[in-house]
């Protein structure tokens, strides 16, 4: 008998195995392809790390700026693939220690939910039976596919971020359908490297739950590298290699190498039992309540299979807080200080709320905002680079809402707003924070100062 039922290795499961374990109760956790999930595998790190490369390359191809001058500078794509899957699999046996230092037990396999008896949640994998006194599920999320027509009929020249980490080749040209956080990182990482990129947004920006500006910005600055954007653009139809799409009312056709399908993700909450406990779906997720809980007692669930915050970081806190709660500490699932990173070159970060989403609560705000510039260390590190730092906070108290960067190294500076947000810190108190100087992080003081 467990204590506690993992189905989903991801960051949801792998974190909330490792907490259990280590406070001392019996865990298994199910992981029918390998640990770290999407995110791990298929996702976060592999994405990055292929970007980082593509930044080191383009940084090269202009070190000039710098005094730096690099004769035939060069990459081997085959090379930044497999250093990609050398991390990756770095990562993956790094988990798989945690587990078994948290003593968890790792059941490689399908499983499948059978039910609930007197006994407890039966769970069955490669022919076993697992009974849990709890059960939390974490089957994260796939790529959607929309039913455009020829999609299928294209073959293998359709890409999801899965198959577009493992190309053998670099394409000379790549058409990427959604213009969101994936198709972006995408689209920067084959755009560094000298690929000719189209992006089609059917939104009227990209980057849609981002604040406005700073996409709009970041758009520019692709703009001008050489990516083609067409917002506002619904594809029609996929005649092999060439998208058909709409736009201002006129048919247009855009071809490429390959096409990357990046419109969203769906929750998996089919091929695994889930039926058989009678869990309450709501927005193609699982429902689940401030602690994570379903409506079935002692069934949990975390990470993208609730439909809601479709991020690793968020994951493995939802994760942490069915494991606090099942321990004796009471905890609460929290989002308003879930920072959101898009890992383009140059970066944009953002955390709480934006001027949209603040106008449609109906929240009274005051904004700032100061050109990266402001900060010495950024002109040190970024000559001619353009950026962006934009605070927002209430109207009556001037507690921080909202911190919204682009520039780098916005990703590694964000925290820090959201545990502003998150500690309800005010312009005030802001003010008496000390930064170390020279740092690019200098720009979030230097904007309350703009108050």
């Amino acid at each position: 008998m467990y204590d506690l039922l993992i189905i989903g290795g991801g960051p949801a499961g792998y974190v909330a195995a490792e907490r259990a374990g280590h406070k001392g109760l019996k865990v298994a956790l199910f992981e029918k392809k390998e640990l770290g999930g999407v995110c791990l595998n298929e996702g976060c790190i592999p994405t990055k790390t292929m970007l980082y490369s593509a930044k080191t390359y383009e940084n090269a191809l202009h070190g000039e700026k710098y005094g730096v001058f690099a004769e035939t500078v060069r990459f081997e794509y085959d090379k930044i693939v497999s250093r990609k899957n050398k991390v990756v699999r770095k990562l993956v046996a790094g988990v798989k220690s945690k587990m078994k230092v948290n003593g968890v037990t790792v059941v490689e396999g399908e499983a499948m939910i059978k039910g609930r008896s007197s006994n407890g949640i039966e769970v069955v994998c490669n022919g076993e039976q697992y009974l849990g006194a709890n059960l939390l599920i974490c089957t994260g999320s796939e790529a959607s596919v929309p039913p455009i027509p020829g999609l299928r009929e294209a073959g293998d020249i359709i890409l999801t971020n899965r198959e577009i980490l493992d190309l053998k080749e670099q394409p000379k040209k790549l058409v990427v359908i959604g213009g969101g956080v994936i198709g972006m990182e995408f689209a920067s990482f084959f755009n560094s490297l000298g690929s000719d990129v189209t992006v089609i947004e059917m939104l009227p920006e990209i980057l849609g739950n981002n604040d406005y500006e700073i996409s709009a910005l970041s758009r520019d600055l692709f703009t001008k590298k050489g990516i083609v954007f067409h917002l506002n653009a619904k594809v029609v139809q996929i005649d092999g290699n060439k998208v058909i799409f709409e736009k201002g009312g006129e048919t247009h056709t855009v071809e490429g190498d390959k096409i990357l399908l990046s419109v969203g993700r769906r929750p998996v909450t089919k091929g695994f039992g889930l039926e058989n406990l009678g869990v309450e779906l709501e927005r193609g997720g699982i429902k689940v309540d401030e602690k994570m809980r379903t409506n079935v007692p002692n069934v949990f669930a975390a990470g993208d299979v609730t439909g809601f915050s479709l991020l690793a970081h968020t994951a493995s806190r939802e994760g942490e807080v069915v494991v606090n709660n099942l321990t004796g500490r009471e905890d609460v699932m929290r989002y308003n200080a879930i920072p959101g990173v898009v890992y383009i070159n140059p970066e944009i970060a953002g955390v709480g709320e934006t001027e949209e989403s603040a106008k449609a609560k109906g929240i009274a705000y005051k904004v700032a905002k100061l050109p990266m510039a402001y900060a010495g260390r950024f002109v040190a590190e970024n000559e001619g680079g353009t950026g962006l730092c934009k605070v927002l906070v209430g109207e009556k108290y001037g507690e921080v809402l909202g911190v919204h960067m682009l520039g780098n190294p916005s990703s590694e500076m964000i925290y820090g707003a959201c545990m502003a947000i998150e500690q309800e810190m005010t312009l005030e108190e802001m003010k008496e924070v000390v930064f170390p100087h020279p740092t690019v992080s200098e720009i979030f003081k230097e904007v309350v100062f703009g108050f």
